[in-house]
């Protein structure tokens, strides 16, 4: 039996859930997983639903049949197959721990995506990314070439027909464009210092200061630089005890962490931007434990 994942995002309103439950069953369907939040601040309601369908229905029957049922409640809702592996574009610049352990969760089927090309402005990690079969692209950015650079970067994006943009540790700034183009569909990382700690070495800054908790975030980007919508966050304790080698050795190791959980929600369609914030659904019990791997 097919499994299926539909979304929906509206106004808040009585019925949404019974409409939904109500198509699904009328379709043949069984839902096997649910969760739905009703936001009271902004009016918004969201819903995940898992199901399997048991009589043979179909994406394209299911997209048709399911509109005239949304159409009352001004519901954006779609349709996706579970087996399906996301297309990703992985950017990194001369830090490759969230590279390395992206391929390595990838590899062992933790990350279920199809890694479509890695695209660097550096050559640091290009036999890294060739030995894993996957397409490298060196794209050097400079002041005089940026605009002609992102060019070149976003046509490789579009021809591999990427629907996700991770920036593991890529260290260049978007245009505004760009990111307004990808809405939603560039995922960054980085220390949780900021703003406290800009700029150079941020882990020395955080150690001269006597800091008790680092940790890292992932976020989708915007125009405002990482200030995008949360997606998720962690934190680990450091003492007095450690050096400053020792406060980037856990750093990365957290970096590593939050963005390929970060990644798995995505994908998995469990995060809904909701204004400058996000609605993030937890996984299911087989899932996260695969999610927490390596």
């Amino acid at each position: 039996m097919k499994k299926y994942t539909l979304t929906v995002a509206c106004a808040s309103t009585r019925g949404i859930v019974a409409a939904v439950a109500g198509f699904l069953a009328g379709k043949g369907c069984n839902i096997t997983d649910s969760s739905q939040f009703d936001d009271a601040e902004t009016g918004r309601f969201f819903m995940r639903v898992s199901f399997v369908s048991e009589k043979g229905v179909g994406l394209d029957e299911l997209r048709e049949g399911m509109a005239e049922h949304a159409a009352p409640f001004g519901m954006d809702y779609a349709f996706h197959d579970e087996a399906a592996k996301m297309k990703v574009v992985i950017m990194v610049s001369r830090f490759g721990h969230c590279l390395n352990d992206l391929l390595y969760r990838w590899r062992i089927g933790a990350l279920p995506i199809d890694i479509v090309a890695v695209i660097s402005n550096h050559m640091d990690y290009q036999k890294v990314v060739v030995n894993h079969d996957i397409p490298f692209h060196c794209i050097r950015v400079t002041k005089e070439n940026k605009p002609q650079a992102e060019a070149q970067l976003t046509a490789l994006v579009e021809e591999s027909g990427a629907e996700l943009v991770v920036l593991a540790r890529y260290m260049q700034v978007l245009s505004d464009e760009l990111c307004r183009k990808m809405s939603g569909r560039i995922i960054n990382i980085h220390h949780s210092f900021l703003p406290s700690f800009k700029g150079a070495n941020p882990y020395k800054q955080a150690y001269e200061r006597g800091v008790k908790l680092i940790g890292a975030t992932s976020h989708y980007v915007t125009a405002d630089l990482d200030e995008g919508p949360i997606i998720e966050q962690d934190i680990i304790r450091v003492t007095h005890a450690q050096s400053p080698e020792d406060y980037v050795s856990l750093g990365r190791d957290v970096e590593s962490q939050v963005l390929a959980r970060a990644i798995h929600a995505h994908i998995h369609r469990r995060v809904f931007l909701n204004g400058n914030k996000t609605v993030v659904f937890p996984a299911s019990p087989g899932s996260y434990a695969s999610e927490r791997m390596g």
